[in-house]
């Protein structure tokens, strides 16, 4: 093997070394946290950064949001807490939606990375915390102020001394307090545990630094990128798409420009701020964005600062998409995860092979308990992650119960119950709910949760496609709404702070994804093993697929 051969071979394994250490540091945050969210759903990213603030590497645990908006929000750490003013033992943190993740209850940290006393790199870290205060996460407020506490960006942490008059104000401000503190002092416990597994793998490679190979790692991704989106149709390509919004529809639009210098898009026309808290930041709307480019057009390139530098997403100040302080945003993923389909629906025009159908969203009741029928109080809050389904693939059926574009894990019922008064009387996977194509969309959930001890709960809706359901592609149908009801008959919302009597139950449908194809040409074979299945009703098979069971066997009817 020559010198350049095993040069490239080293340079590989120190790269792989480095998303592994990132790795270990996500999965240490997830086994010291305290919160359900963290623990069990992975609502959470960590990335390595050079000390310019660009990510040279993420973990593959975590949500797109998280990942790409701390990919942004080093950068300002680095101008308020210059790098070359980092001692050991310091630790940064904000949860200011305009600098980091695009809502209070996310919390970013930023800690600086020592090897043989010299600064080389810096670990980040977001999780979602379960309460800040104020109303609580939910879309009911008109300003942000409403939503809980903002913490600037500022010290954690000095020197290995942890800053005990900010978590004393944070935890005052919390429903939660103890798993607060637990899930914070985690990303502590991880970024230790990151910076350690970095400074052994250089003492072991003999290196001083890691300029050279963050330069390689940004110029080849970057390039690797390049060539991805080269096999796109050039041009500029528009698409739009109607969501349910709080208390009337928005809409979003696209225009994306395919050249040799990357991909652009500009979200113009679509929908003004709201002035309810469904808004999304500029970050926030440039994450999600380029995770559904990458997902289509460079699904095989690692995500750094090299891949990320070929798209450029634009959206109108005052937007929906680009909300101004002090606009509430605290549901912002309501919008936020929608802007992948926006972007998929622009792509199928330049790509010859087709992109999925629209998905049925993630759908997130936060819940509230405490106030027994006595009038007793013992407060608690818990965030629960569910999933509708995915929409159908080209040449794939869309995966059920799946959160795309988030990426969150379904919480066990197990884990939920275990840390609040609540069961589950019912989460299964919804029949008939994934829109009929050749391909099939992915099937929703329908979920009931009750009291177990006589409590009046309520619960925040932050859920969408109940009017406006996931649409299908290349003929497919849409999928099924969702839809929101108590037990004893009487209709939800499907946003805002509502409650749920001692005596009854919360049901919730999720909406299925879209479909993928004309549902006519789908394979009988798999018609009938989602009719032995329970996926699709024979009446379903007969009204969309025209296909009917004969003697144990599916036919298709005669079209006349």
């Amino acid at each position: 093997m020559t010198d350049d051969a095993l040069t490239r071979l080293r340079q590989q394994i120190v790269w792989n070394r480095l998303i592994a250490a990132v790795e270990e540091m996500a999965r240490t945050l997830m086994r010291a946290s305290f919160s359900p969210a963290v623990r069990e759903g992975g609502d959470l990213s960590a990335g390595v950064f050079d000390t310019a603030g660009r990510m040279l590497a993420q973990a593959v645990t975590g949500t797109p949001g998280h990942v790409n908006t701390m990919a942004r929000s080093v950068g300002h750490f680095l101008e308020r807490f210059p790098a070359d003013g980092m001692q050991p033992g310091d630790a940064f943190i904000t949860n200011d939606p305009w600098l980091a993740s695009g809502h209070l209850h996310d919390v970013t940290l930023v800690t600086p990375a020592f090897h043989d006393g010299r600064l080389v790199a810096l670990f980040s870290a977001t999780v979602h915390i379960v309460d800040v205060g104020g109303r609580g996460m939910g879309p009911d407020a008109q300003q942000v102020y409403e939503e809980g506490i903002l913490i600037p960006i500022m010290p954690l942490a000095r020197t290995g001394t942890l800053n005990d008059d900010l978590m004393t104000l944070l935890l005052a401000n919390s429903r939660e307090p103890f798993q607060v503190r637990g899930d914070i002092l985690a990303i502590l416990s991880a970024a230790e545990r990151g910076a350690d597994r970095l400074s052994a793998m250089m003492a072991e490679f003999g290196l001083t630094d890691l300029d050279a190979i963050a330069a390689l790692i940004i110029e080849q991704s970057r390039a690797a990128a390049l060539a991805a989106i080269g096999r796109l149709t050039l041009g500029t390509f528009q698409n739009s798409m109607t969501i349910d919004g709080y208390d009337a529809p928005i809409e979003l639009r696209a225009a994306l420009t395919v050249s040799e210098d990357g991909i652009a898009v500009d979200f113009a026309g679509s929908a003004p701020e709201s002035r309810f808290g469904i808004n999304v930041v500029e970050t926030y709307t440039a994450a999600y964005t380029t995770y559904g480019l990458m997902c289509a057009a460079a699904p095989s390139i690692p995500n750094n600062h090299g891949s990320m530098s070929c798209f450029h997403v634009t959206a109108p100040e005052g937007s929906i998409l680009n909300a101004r302080r002090p606009a509430p945003v605290s549901a912002r993923h309501i919008v936020g995860h929608a802007l992948p389909d926006v972007v998929l629906g622009c792509l199928a025009q330049a790509m010859p092979e087709g992109v999925p159908a629209e998905s049925g969203m993630m759908w997130n009741p936060y819940m509230r308990g405490g106030l027994s029928a006595e009038g007793d109080l013992r407060g608690w809050e818990l965030f629960l992650f569910n999933a509708g389904g995915m929409g159908a693939r080209p040449g794939q059926d869309g995966l059920s119960a799946t959160a795309f574009p988030s990426g969150i894990k379904n919480i066990p019922v197990e884990a939920s119950e275990a840390v609040a008064p609540i069961l589950f009387e019912r989460k299964e996977l919804a029949p008939d709910s994934g829109g009929p194509g050749r391909y099939r969309g992915g099937l929703g959930q329908e979920i009931e949760i009750r009291s177990t001890v006589g409590d009046r709960l309520q619960f925040q809706a932050m859920f969408d496609r109940v009017q406006h359901p996931a649409r299908g592609r290349d003929g497919g149908e849409p999928g099924r709404a969702g839809h929101v009801r108590l037990a004893s008959g009487a209709a939800g919302r499907a946003k805002g702070l509502q409650p749920i009597p001692a005596d009854d139950r919360l049901c919730l449908t999720l909406p299925g994804g879209g479909g993928h194809g004309d549902p006519r040409s789908r394979d009988l074979d798999r018609v009938a093993a989602d009719m032995a299945d329970g996926l699709v009703s024979a009446e379903t098979a007969v009204r969309d697929y025209g296909v009917r069971m004969v003697d144990g066997r599916p036919h298709r009817m005669d079209p006349a």
